[in-house]
């Protein structure tokens, strides 16, 4: 029961910020692009797998003479039961008519259809779709030598694992990682928000069921343990920085009811311990959807393309 009141919660809150922010644009505009053939074309639903939701779009510039080009990818929300790649058009957009070729990558929801999905499953399909992905934008005449991954909320926390745990086995160098809200670590003292933190038996109980659900396994180790760690390991980027993680840029909302604000903090701390480049910003009047502090959140999004200059510039 827990891990589905936590699901519906955190679908139910990030769609609701959605809608929001697609009524009012606070910024004029700034972050969208005026979509046409000029600023590029887009090649939906291309398979990266075998299972139904193994798809992915490909946004690519309409300059096709650059010898090499970079790839940002950016994961959508959905609190991992919803959601859909369509929903970051203009967000791939905007970053395509930047020069990149961006791509918006779906993955296995967790469902009464697909009950076996967990954050860990979902973290495995965008691993395996990266390949594909480079392929087709080759295909294309898009020869893409470099990459950075982004995401918000649940593809937050996956770009994060993409970045911190994976990225050792990319195929193309990832450069660096931004997103907002997505959940990184899971110690139940941090998670306030669902009473996870009491210390009872009750909560603890709660917290293995939570935990579980999202990671795939049963956790049977002792809280705050290296055997708890190397349990949740696989589906807490937190546990994977080291030195060599890439910059990271993010933004968090001190009053987020949906994925603790606490863990962000932890998130910072391990960056800041291993001189880790980074930035983060905290919407110090915002929940999950960051919609109360449109002056720090534009500033995130204008740092964004201050880090794809440094770390991902436009090349010839």
């Amino acid at each position: 029961m827990w891990g589905f009141l936590y699901v519906f919660t955190f679908t139910a809150a990030f769609m609701g910020s959605i809608a929001w922010k697609m009524r009012h644009d606070p910024f004029g505009g700034e972050f969208k692009a005026n979509w046409n053939a000029s600023v590029g074309s887009v090649y939906t639903d291309l398979s990266y797998g075998a299972g139904e939701a193994n798809k992915f779009d490909l946004y690519v510039p309409a300059c096709r003479s650059r010898n090499r080009y970079s790839l940002v990818v950016y994961l959508h929300a959905g609190g991992f039961t919803s959601g859909d790649k369509s929903g970051d058009a203009e967000m791939l957009q905007w970053l395509c008519s930047k020069g990149y070729v961006a791509a918006g990558i779906n993955y296995t929801l967790c469902s009464e259809q697909h009950p076996d999905a967990n954050v860990y499953t979902q973290s495995l399909e965008i691993k395996e779709s990266i390949p594909y992905v480079l392929a087709e934008a080759g295909r294309l005449g898009y020869r893409i030598d470099e990459m950075a991954i982004a995401g918000g909320s649940a593809g937050g926390c996956l770009a994060l694992l993409y970045a911190y745990r994976d990225a050792g086995a990319s195929p193309v160098p990832v450069k660096m990682v931004f997103e907002a809200v997505g959940p990184s670590s899971f110690y139940p003292e941090d998670w306030k928000c669902y009473g996870l933190d009491k210390g009872t038996e009750e909560s603890d109980a709660a917290a293995r069921v939570l935990f579980g659900t999202m990671a795939g396994r049963k956790i049977e180790a002792e809280f705050g343990t290296p055997a708890y760690d190397q349990e949740i390991k696989d589906i807490s980027a937190l546990l994977w920085i080291d030195e060599n993680s890439v910059p990271t840029l993010m933004a968090y909302g001190k009053y987020d009811k949906v994925q603790p604000y606490e863990g962000s903090q932890r998130l910072l701390k391990a960056l800041e311990a291993h001189h880790v480049p980074h930035d983060y910003y905290l919407c110090t009047h915002s929940g999950h959807g960051l919609q109360n502090d449109n002056r720090v959140y534009g500033e995130y999004m204008r740092k964004i393309l201050e880090y794809l200059a440094v770390y991902l510039p436009i090349r010839s």
